[in-house]
């Protein structure tokens, strides 16, 4: 009769979390997207895999607030205070989109003590894209 195999991870074989715990990142990339509505940032290490992401809706603001630049520093203190330690003292910043979030964002990630390598905007522009829609009349 096969004997029943212990799978990673579970209660019993005391592994979970550890492999969270146990990666270090010395530098990482920031990326905050700003919308209107929202703000949410996403830290992730240089290969591009998520370490730690938060967002205004998940820090408890609701409705409006959400799009608020206090909002925006909550949100941003929340992602970087798990990845600090971590070990991360490096950073790249990107940041997308037209919000009211992107200047207080980067306030509060210059204020955390991450030493910052570039600060990028890649907001998508378009070059003539779409067709905007017909003129209301009223």
């Amino acid at each position: 009769m096969a004997q029943p195999r212990a799978r990673i991870g579970s209660r019993r074989n005391g592994r979970i979390g550890s492999r969270k715990n146990a990666r270090r990142i010395p530098k990482g990339v920031i990326h905050v997207q700003a919308s209107f509505n929202n703000t949410i940032v996403t830290v992730t290490d240089i290969r591009g895999r998520v370490v730690s992401w938060s967002s205004a809706g998940t820090c408890g603001f609701r409705g409006t607030r959400r799009g608020t630049p206090f909002a925006a520093q909550t949100a941003v203190g929340n992602a970087i205070r798990t990845v600090v330690d971590q070990g991360m003292q490096r950073a790249e910043v990107m940041i997308k989109g037209p919000g009211l979030g992107r200047d207080a964002a980067l306030r509060a990630i210059r204020r955390s003590g991450i030493l910052l390598s570039f600060v990028r905007d890649i907001t998508p522009m378009p070059h003539n894209g779409c067709r905007p829609p017909k003129k209301r009349r009223v």
